[in-house]
This record gives structure tokens, C-alpha cells and sequence, in this order.
């Protein structure tokens, strides 16, 4: 993700909230991501650590933030590791922070090389008693690489097996979950690049092209603004709408057909996420206008339904009830159908198999503690849909909405959703 600035109060701000958290005599650390290798030499590039990130605004690997908020020294309160450049780095990799520039972007004052690391962490490990360390436990991770929070997990018991060991990873979901002010921004800047994306789409998109090609027009919008793909985009003509994380984008786009977008901008760290469908032809048939409709409905409906003190379960049980009325209205269920079914197992699920809800923010799927309750400052997505493999097509619409004291506030209100809106500026190109 290429550099935008965000001010270095945010970061400030992020761990005296960590700090308030964490029971006297406390050390906590974090890591910077590995560099993932591909195949023979080659890397994936470098990622960052979304935790490291939420508390320091840093990009760069081979980094490690410590944080003793009772730290005998004042200085030793706060400190940011980073690598030591030379010349060999500077000619192969580029530039490299100075301790000066990781203390203007992160606003901590005591910055020092990485080689230094060894000797400070273990006077604050002789010093303090409760550790904290981070891991990634969210609920749907799967870990089939070590990271670099494991290795360094393993090794500090290892060195250091008296201490009393805690888990970050509650406390900065936490505090991960409510968005400041700044982060809110972040993620609408995002989801005003996405728009932009959109709105060229829709002038290109026309019978006989690739979703290859509607692929590279969104990259197009996306990099020459520094932003990236928030995830890996989903560009699903015809039938294959109904496969929920088609990646192949190589089919041609086919006359009477609908296409599904679910592509959405990176921008800063900060992630967006917008999914909509539109006609390849420029206009949607009967059929295909009444689904979208109904799916329209029931987005409206979730969107004013995010009110803080309810859970994303409450908000998926909701969905699917509203969906499943639409169903029926649409002729594909039985009233009878919904009433014989079993609490676990929804007839509507057959067209609407996935939740309605998940957080945003430095991650597309971000953290959140599981049951936690909806709070103003929660940033989440608005997604429900019906697929109908059997009629060809499949309809999901969503935004990315943030909750308030005030009610929720949809961040993608600019961009067009409606089927008039959508069938004008397709047939205006």
C-alpha cells in the first residue's frame, strides 16, 4: 500500500488508549509482518502488520514497537525499532526511515536501530512483569504460514518463562472496533476512490468485453490515486454472479447479462468495500429489475437497522428475515416453507447463504470481539443479496456505513445504486 498521510495524533491517541488497558508492571510488543516469498527469489512485497500500523502509522518491515507505560525511565515508555540502512539497502531497496522521519510519522520520541533491540527489551523484561504479545485471532484466520508474532512468541517464553504472558489481541480488537475521526476519514476517502472507479466502469462496460478488461480499468483509478485493491476483486458475469468469491475475471461479459462487482479501494491502509450489480447491456430485464429491487429493499432496511447495542448476529437474523419475505413476494419461497423451517437452518439460506454485516477498517474483514455490541464509531459493510443459479443470475448490493449516536451514515451515498441511475449512466457512454 503506497504512503498517504495521516497525522501522527492518531497513532499518539491509539496507545494511550492501549495503555489505559493494560494492568500495572506491563510490557507490551509488537512486530512487523514478514516479507512473504514467492518462488525462487522473488517476494510478495510487504504488508504491515495492522496492529503495528493502528499504533505507529509505520509501513516499513523489520519493525517492533514496545510499549511500558510504567517504565522506571520516562523514555523507556515508549520505543520504536527500525532498520539501519546502508548503502547496499539504498541501492537495492530503495530509501529507508530515518530515526527523525519514523518519529514525525508515529509521534514517538524515542526512536532507535533495530540492532538495539536485544539489550532494551530485556532490561524492561527484568523490570516489568505482565507481557503482552501480539497474535492474529480472528475468528476466521486460517495459520498456515508462522509469522513473525509466532517465532517471536516462542522465543521470548523460551528466554523468559517466569513471566505472566497476556494476549493483545482482545484489547486492540477492542479498540480496533470504534474508528476515530481521522480513521472514519481514511476509510471515506477510500470509498470515494472506489466511486470513481465505479463511475468508469460503468461508462465502459458493454457487451463483448472481458472482466479482465473492467478489471484493469479499475486498477487504473485505483493506483494513479495511490490507492490498491482493498482485496482481491470480483468480477462475476452471468451465472457466475451466484459464486460468492469468484477470483477467475476472465469470461466475456455476455449480452443480457448481469455483472456483480464486489471490488472496492485500498487507500492509505484504510480499506472500503462496495459490491453492486449492473446490466452488461445497459438495462436490466423485468425479471432481473424485480430481484435487484427486493434486494435494493432489504439493503435500505439493514442500513437504517445499524444502531449501536445490537450484535452482527442480531443484524443477520434480521437480513435473512426480511430477505426471506422478499422471496416469497419474488415467488421462490412458500410462506409454508418458512414456517416448517428449523431455527438453524433458514429456508431463505438457500438464496442468501452469508451474513450482511462485517467491520472495516485497516483490514477489509477487520477485528471485532466476538458477540461484542454495535458502538457509534463502528465501521461495517451493508451486503445482502439473492442468488438464483437456476435463473442465470445473482444480485448483492453493498456499502460501507458507519454508525453514529446520530444513526447510521452510509459513506458511499455518492454512488449510484438505484436501477435508473445505473441504466442512465450506462447508456449515456
Amino acid at each position: 500500500m503506497k504512503h498517504v498521510p495521516l497525522p501522527s495524533a492518531l497513532f499518539t491517541l491509539n496507545r494511550e488508549n492501549l495503555a489505559q488497558k493494560l494492568p500495572p508492571r506491563s510490557l507490551a510488543v509488537l512486530n512487523a509482518n514478514d516479507v512473504m516469498p514467492t518462488n525462487a527469489d522473488g517476494t510478495m512485497g510487504h504488508h504491515q502488520n495492522a496492529d503495528l500500523f493502528y499504533l505507529t502509522g509505520v509501513n516499513q518491515e523489520e519493525t517492533v514497537l514496545l510499549l511500558a507505560p510504567e517504565a522506571f525511565d520516562p523514555k523507556q515508555r515508549e520505543i520504536l525499532f527500525v532498520q539501519e540502512t546502508n548503502e547496499r539497502l539504498a541501492t537495492w531497496e530503495g530509501h529507508k526511515l530515518t530515526k527523525e522521519q519514523a518519529a514525525a510519522i508515529s509521534g514517538i520520541k524515542n526512536v532507535k536501530w533495530l540492532a538495539e533491540f536485544p539489550a532494551v527489551f530485556r532490561s524492561l523484561m527484568c523490570e516489568l512483569e505482565n507481557v503482552y504479545l501480539n497474535s492474529n485471532e480472528h475468528q476466521r484466520a486460517e495459520i498456515a504460514v508462522e509469522t513473525r508474532d509466532s517465532r517471536f512468541v516462542r522465543d521470548c517464553q523460551k528466554k523468559f518463562p517466569l513471566h505472566r504472558y497476556h494476549r493483545l489481541a482482545p484489547l486492540l480488537h477492542e479498540l480496533r472496533a470504534v474508528k476515530s475521526e481521522h480513521e472514519v476519514n481514511a476509510i471515506k476517502a477510500a470509498c470515494d476512490l472506489t466511486g470513481r472507479g465505479f463511475q468508469r466502469v460503468l461508462r465502459f462496460v458493454k457487451p463483448g468485453v472481458n472482466e479482465a478488461e473492467i478489471e484493469a480499468v479499475f486498477a487504473h483509478e485505483f493506483i494513479r490515486h495511490k490507492g490498491a485493491f482493498a482485496y482481491s476483486p470480483i468480477i462475476a458475469s452471468g451465472v457466475n454472479n451466484n459464486i460468492l468469491h469468484y477470483t477467475r475475471n476472465d469470461q466475456v461479459c455476455k449480452k443480457g447479462d448481469l455483472l456483480l462487482l464486489d471490488v472496492a479501494a485500498g487507500l492509505g491502509n484504510y480499506m472500503s468495500d462496495l459490491t453492486r450489480t449492473i446490466p452488461v447491456s445497459g438495462k436490466f430485464t423485468r425479471r432481473q429489475k424485480q430481484v435487484y429491487n427486493a434486494v435494493l429493499r432489504v439493503f435500505r432496511a439493514q442500513v437504517a437497522a445499524l444502531v449501536p447495542g445490537k450484535t452482527t448476529k442480531d443484524l443477520r437474523l434480521e437480513c435473512e428475515e426480511r430477505t426471506a419475505k422478499e422471496c416469497v413476494d419474488l415467488g421462490l419461497l412458500k410462506t409454508s416453507e418458512i414456517k416448517k423451517q428449523k431455527p438453524d437452518a433458514p429456508a431463505v439460506k438457500k438464496y442468501f447463504m452469508h451474513g450482511v454485516s462485517h467491520s472495516i477498517g485497516l483490514d477489509v474483514h477487520d477485528v471485532m470481539n466476538t458477540g461484542a455490541k454495535i458502538a457509534p464509531g463502528w465501521v461495517l459493510t451493508v451486503e445482502p443479496a439473492i442468488y438464483l443459479p437456476q435463473e442465470g443470475f445473482g444480485i448483492r448490493i453493498e456499502n460501507t456505513v458507519v454508525v453514529t449516536a446520530d444513526g447510521p451514515a452510509d459513506l458511499m451515498t455518492d454512488i449510484p445504486i438505484e436501477v435508473d441511475e445505473i441504466e442512465a449512466l450506462m447508456n449515456r457512454r
